[in-house]
């Protein structure tokens, strides 16, 4: 396995892209637009310096990794040599269902299918295609080119020899790979959402501020980030997203969303990557938490 395709440049897409790249594979990485394909790059150049003022990379390897990478707006163009694809699209289901109709078509018979989504049932994303025993999760943690984690999930009918394949590869990346069944929100999700949804329900219920239940989980759980700055970096959208996935998947009462986050999420504050959320952000940054921002009416 050598050629890996990448669908979607986000901060997923980047960092899975710069992940393989800096293990020697090659990479196409794929997105409609030019400019967000030039952004990613960018966005993949400057990690790259930050791993080279740490001592940990030289610059002759931070070239030989974006070397490794090569862009495309046309998936066709894009995926014809890929011995694996990642879908790293926003979590949509039809968005991805339909991604995975079009691969289905335009990829080698031998070609692996691989999706990033944090909670949608691979069994249905496997379904769309003709090939559900090369279907597989591959679930990155963001940011990816650091965090340690892969959840790879094997659908309903996902190959034994695809899910070794893809545990092997996941060690050569220097990842520590964990296989996990298709359910709802798989491990990750089924556990850290429910808790992120409960701190947003223990403010909207007024029993403490955000910088007091962040406060409380940081310092007396061992938390590194508090859940509703989690929540914010996460994107709000994408928390209400999976909330969705798990009730609608389990049918249990307690993993609806607060009407506080939908009320967020409708009103356009999405967290980090909107300025606003619980906190303001500095425009274009995650890295800067001016102040608490929530106002609950």
């Amino acid at each position: 396995m050598k050629n890996i395709a990448v669908i979607g440049s986000g901060t997923m897409g980047n960092g899975i892209a710069h992940t393989f790249a800096q293990s020697a594979y090659q990479v196409a990485l794929i997105d409609i637009s030019q400019p967000a394909l030039d952004k990613a790059l960018a966005t993949i150049s400057k990690n790259l310096d930050r791993i080279i003022a740490k001592g940990a990379i030289t610059e002759a390897d931070k070239t030989a990794t974006l070397s490794n990478i090569k862009t495309f707006t046309s998936v066709a163009d894009g995926v014809k040599n890929a011995d694996l694809v990642v879908e790293a699209a926003t979590e949509n289901v039809e968005i991805k269902l339909n991604i995975f109709r079009e691969l289905d078509k335009l990829c080698g018979e031998n070609a692996i299918l691989a999706s990033n989504t944090s909670s949608i049932s691979i069994t249905k994303i496997g379904a769309v295609t003709k090939r559900p025993d090369k279907v597989i999760g591959m679930h990155f943690m963001n940011p990816v080119p650091v965090m340690k984690l892969v959840e790879v999930i094997r659908g309903y009918s996902t190959s034994n020899d695809v899910t070794n394949t893809i545990m092997e590869l996941s060690k050569k990346l220097n990842k520590v790979p964990v296989e996990v069944n298709d359910y709802p929100g798989f491990v990750a999700n089924k556990i850290l959402m429910p808790m992120i949804n409960e701190a947003i329900i223990t403010l909207y219920e007024g029993v403490a501020g955000v910088e007091e239940i962040d406060t409380v989980m940081k310092l007396g759980m061992a938390h590194p980030m508090g859940p509703l700055q989690l929540a914010d970096f996460i994107g709000l959208d994408v928390c209400l997203s999976i909330l969705k996935v798990l009730q609608d998947g389990f049918g249990n009462p307690k993993y609806a969303p607060c009407p506080l986050l939908v009320n967020m999420v409708m009103a356009g504050n999405l967290g980090a990557k909107s300025g606003q959320g619980f906190y303001t952000y500095t425009a274009g940054s995650k890295e800067l938490v001016v102040a608490p921002s929530f106002r609950k009416g």
